[in-house]
């Protein structure tokens, strides 16, 4: 097929995955199964002082999690093996050779105290500081004579002299006149390519046919594009890929989600429960909308409907309760199966307090789908549930302080008498008896089961409640309320 499309996902592994990073690999692999394209993933990894393993290993695991699978790329393979940049090294040199040979790029021999004077000098001038053209047409003569006096020399690239236009799928049609796109480097005196080289030679290798990207990386853009040019001149590239800049995710105050930001990092958000389904949906709408009326659907939904010609120029502001309230929608649309085995990590350690013998399964099993009304993040499972396993209620003194008033004991005496003489295989006959009990001391139901629900679980909100006296159980029920009062009497 000659005109499939072929996307690419190319992230530099430092530190950990963000979520902006995500929403533009989602935004790919939407647009490339939209298509029935191609989805290659490629790791930036030139930057040895700044690359890791670890963090390599993070992006894989990362990207499997959420279920945004690639078609060529590490542990996949392909025809345009290897996947990771600091194996493609002879490329790189060898295509550097090839633009030096044929004029389309040149050796400056402009040291960094030169550069910087010129800069100041420029800007004091009102001119554009980029780079003035020094040693844009050295002759052979000054170029032996900068060697012989041992100056090192870096590799720029010769952009050419007329303004360059292209039609972002995002932003529209775009011009960028010369002097605001001075030449590049594009190889390091030392030799090392730049990302100004190699990004563009291997989307040109693997036949990327759409770029989409961060709105930041723009102003590279024509810079890239004359380079394909050359390549293109050159035999190495095919044709120019269509580029799409995807809008800044914001964060608070208004400035960009940087790495720096607790919000930013999506292992946070695996830590905390979220769905990848909910994730996936949430960071979906920074900068592209489903409908106007609809925020929930399936990633294959997504998919069905994903157009880039959709997606907004306009920064999107992240927005964590509406991630949060995204992500309770998709455990509600859960089965009760797949959300009691969802739970599990929660309730086992590090997270659970309990002993691992006091779990029970099948109490978790029968309290399970009157938790998943509650829960906006999987880990809130742990707290809803555990006065099931542990041994005695969370003392949470604020709680006891907010439901233990003037009267509490002898309300909690006679809502144990009514519910010892309850039917405990039904929670309507658990609430009428505390119902029964409040009216003796004149309160409604509400004012009345509030000691009732921290004697027995320890605090002042919770899954329902008579149906969790129901799984507890009588005896253990009883017990709780008896110590609840023995404190209240001391």
């Amino acid at each position: 097929m000659a005109n499939a499309i072929r996307v690419r996902f190319c992230p530099s592994p430092t530190g950990n995955p963000h979520v902006g990073l995500v929403r533009t690999a989602l935004f790919n692999w939407a647009f490339a199964r939209h298509n029935q394209g191609t989805m290659v993933f490629r790791i930036e990894d030139t930057d040895a002082a700044r690359d890791s393993e670890e963090s390599y290993h993070q992006l894989l695991d990362s990207l499997r999690w959420l279920g945004l699978d690639w078609d060529e790329g590490p542990e996949v393979g392909g025809p345009h093996a290897p996947y990771r940049q600091s194996q493609r090294m002879d490329i790189y040199r060898d295509v550097a050779e090839k633009l030096l040979a044929g004029g389309y790029a040149y050796h400056c021999f402009c040291t960094a105290v030169e550069l910087e004077a010129r800069r100041d000098a420029a800007r004091l001038a009102g001119k554009p500081s980029g780079y003035d053209g020094t040693c844009r047409n050295l002759s052979p003569e000054r170029i032996e004579r900068y060697r012989a006096e041992g100056r090192e020399s870096i590799v720029r690239f010769r952009m050419p002299d007329e303004p360059i236009t292209f039609t972002d799928l995002v932003r529209g049609e775009l011009t960028f006149t010369p002097d605001n796109v001075p030449d590049y480097g594009i190889v390091r005196a030392n030799g090392a390519p730049l990302y100004t080289l190699v990004n563009p030679v291997d989307d040109a290798l693997m036949e990327i046919t759409h770029v989409l990207r961060g709105e930041d990386l723009l102003s590279s853009t024509p810079r890239q594009i004359a380079l394909y040019k050359a390549l293109i001149e050159l035999g190495v590239a095919k044709e120019i890929p269509q580029f799409g800049h995807l809008p800044y995710v914001m964060g608070e105050g208004n400035k960009k989600l940087s790495k720096r930001d607790p919000q930013a990092s999506l292992n946070l958000y695996r830590e905390r429960g979220f769905l990848p389904e909910g994730l996936l949906n949430y960071l979906s709408l920074l900068g592209w909308s489903f409908s106007a009326d609809q925020d929930i659907f399936t990633v294959p939904e997504m998919i069905e409907k994903f157009d880039i010609a959709d997606v907004n120029a306009n920064p999107a502001r992240f927005d964590l309760k509406k991630a949060e309230s995204i992500n309770a929608d998709h455990i509600r649309m859960l089965d009760e199966k797949t959300f009691a085995a969802a739970c599990e990590p929660w309730l086992q350690a590090p997270h659970a307090a309990w002993a691992p013998e006091d779990f029970d399964r099948a109490a978790w099993e029968r309290i399970a789908p009157y938790a998943q009304t509650r829960v906006t993040v999987l880990s809130d499972i742990t707290a809803n549930v555990d006065f099931l396993f542990l041994k005695e209620p969370v003392e949470d003194e604020a709680s006891w302080q907010k439901a233990m008033k003037e009267g509490s004991d002898a309300l909690l005496r006679t809502a144990r008498a009514k519910l010892e003489a309850a039917d405990w295989t039904d929670p309507e006959s658990l609430k009428n008896a505390v119902l029964a009990a409040g009216e003796e001391h004149g309160l409604k139901l509400g004012k009345a089961q509030a000691p009732v629900r921290v004697a027995v679980t320890g605090r002042t909100v919770g899954l329902p409640l008579f149906e969790s006296l129901e799984i507890l159980g009588k005896e253990r029920t009883l017990s709780r309320i008896d110590a609840a009062l023995a404190k209240l009497t001391a």
